[in-house]
């Protein structure tokens, strides 16, 4: 599911999931024991990419109609400790986004500290609105972190999936490379990051970051059983039903 590999002192987690890194529970979980890892490991910085033109296409939407709504309730909770574990891990997290970062891959590339992308055809975005669930609340405070208020409505509520040069702009992405340049500009920069020192960077980045915590939190105490019952209605199902078949041709 993840391949670590070992770059001088920095940790290359690969995604490696079935054809597209399609995120379910399983994929979640993993993400955060992988993390955990590498938070007790000599590393000092972690690289994040996927293989081929696809970094992660999101959700595993086909799994969610086989499984029906209980899946979707357990999905969610298990979706933010993902995201959670590497927004606010402590070392310098670095996002390779090597192709499509869709929904939930584009969440995956927004948690880290810095993101290039390669130039080409693939796309990032976040259509969670168009397929017809809402954001938990630690997916939305990670945009809101990564974005302008002005720029988070527009990315949200039209859910457009932009090529590179307009992520760049939308700030999805930090910079744009060619993709055979992509690990190398990638491991220079958390090189570069993790030559901070450790418990200087730890410090600052947990200061920087830490309101997000505070809004997730508060988010969750206000919003998150609402999210949690939409995700879990069966009109969210159907909804999603529809989204795959004008999508994804299924």
């Amino acid at each position: 599911m993840f391949d670590v590999t070992q770059q001088g002192d920095i940790a290359v987690l690969r995604m490696s999931y079935g054809k597209a890194n399609a995120i379910d529970v399983d994929f979640c979980q993993d993400i955060v024991g992988r993390v955990d890892e590498i938070k007790k490991s000599p590393a000092k910085g972690l690289v994040l990419t996927g293989e081929g033109n696809i970094f992660s296409a999101g959700l595993d939407l086909v799994q969610v109609l086989e499984e029906g709504p209980g899946y979707l309730q357990s999905l969610v909770p298990a979706l933010s400790l993902a995201f959670e574990a590497l927004f606010f891990c402590p070392k310098p997290v670095v996002a390779a986004v090597n192709g499509h970062a869709i929904a939930g891959g584009c969440l995956l590339a927004c948690t880290a500290d810095y993101r290039i992308m390669s130039q080409g055809r693939g796309r990032i975005g976040i259509p969670e609105l168009l397929v017809g669930v809402p954001f938990p609340s630690s997916a939305l405070e990670i945009m809101r972190f990564v974005t302008n208020s002005q720029q988070l409505q527009k990315l949200m509520y039209e859910g457009t999936p932009y090529l590179p040069e307009d992520a760049l702009g939308m700030g999805l992405v930090d910079e744009l490379v060619e993709p055979m340049d992509l690990l190398d500009r990638a491991l220079e920069k958390a090189e570069k990051l993790a030559s901070i020192s450790p418990r200087v960077f730890e410090q600052t980045k947990k200061h920087i970051r830490q309101p997000t915590l505070d809004r997730i939190r508060e988010g969750e105490s206000k919003f998150e059983s609402s999210v949690t019952d939409i995700w879990g209605d069966p009109k969210t199902v159907e909804a999603i039903k529809d989204y795959v078949s004008r999508t994804l041709k299924k």
